[in-house]
């Protein structure tokens, strides 16, 4: 209501139901697409947690950046795979174009808002979804060739 109201207060209210309708939709559409590469994110990361480490508040990066407690000691055949992995990761990460790497990183590490990182990048919110789908798709074909499946 509010993106209607800021957005298209101006024009006749017989208009209104169809904008509303298109921003509804739009605001749907942006927020399944978040969640479905935040997922495919998740998922890839959440391999690296162990079952008694499911808490929210745990970044995967976070725990396999740590060192592994005595309770949680894993083969070191998987603590290599587990390093490895996310080496693969980083490094792809870093090898993404500047503005491909700044926009993937606000939108699904720092959980900015389309809106937010268009203003911190100073471009476009269509630029920052083209920088982010762009990233995405060469950090999936990356990692895909590496032998790491999403």
């Amino acid at each position: 209501m509010l993106k209607l109201s800021v957005s298209y207060g101006e024009r006749p209210a017989n208009e209104y139901p169809m904008l509303f309708q298109r921003i509804l939709q739009n605001v749907i559409y942006d927020a399944l697409r978040r969640q479905k590469v935040r997922n495919t994110w998740t998922t890839l990361l959440s391999s690296f947690v162990g079952d008694d480490e499911q808490d929210s508040d745990n970044d995967p990066l976070d725990t396999l950046a740590g060192e592994p407690d005595e309770a949680k000691a894993d083969t070191p055949h998987r603590q290599y795979e587990r390093a490895r992995t996310l080496a693969a990761i980083e490094r792809e990460i870093e090898r993404l174009p500047p503005r491909q790497r700044e926009a993937f990183l606000m939108r699904y590490w720092e959980e900015m808002d389309i809106a937010e990182t268009a203003a911190a990048m100073g471009c476009s919110e269509g630029s920052v979804k083209t920088h982010c789908s762009r990233a995405t798709q060469t950090l999936a074909a990356a990692l895909k060739a590496k032998g790491i499946e999403l």
